[in-house]
């Protein structure tokens, strides 16, 4: 994975846009992680990144998984449901 300072960065923008075909780019500000470059293959995929940050998902998530745990479960086509019926609310 590529390092570079946020100046780095901010002077070499397009580089590093392209390094991002080869993986991610962790963007630093004193030395500290602040940001990540990421290339993006198709629009469901900003989607999906998007959806991974969301609380409502995360929330959905846990209680599959507490109901994994004790041996329930949703079926794998409604877990797709709630998710496509909490992209278009």
């Amino acid at each position: 994975m590529k390092t570079a300072s946020a100046e780095e960065v901010r002077a070499q923008f397009d580089a590093y846009l392209k390094a991002t075909a080869k993986g991610p780019v962790v963007v630093t500000r004193n030395a500290k992680p602040i940001a990540v470059l990421l290339s993006v293959k198709d629009r469901d995929e900003i989607e999906r990144m998007a959806m991974s940050r969301s609380k409502k998902l995360r929330k959905i998530l846990q209680k599959s998984q507490a109901q994994i745990k004790k041996g329930k479960g949703i079926p794998h086509e409604q877990f797709w449901r709630e998710i496509e019926e909490m992209r278009k609310g």
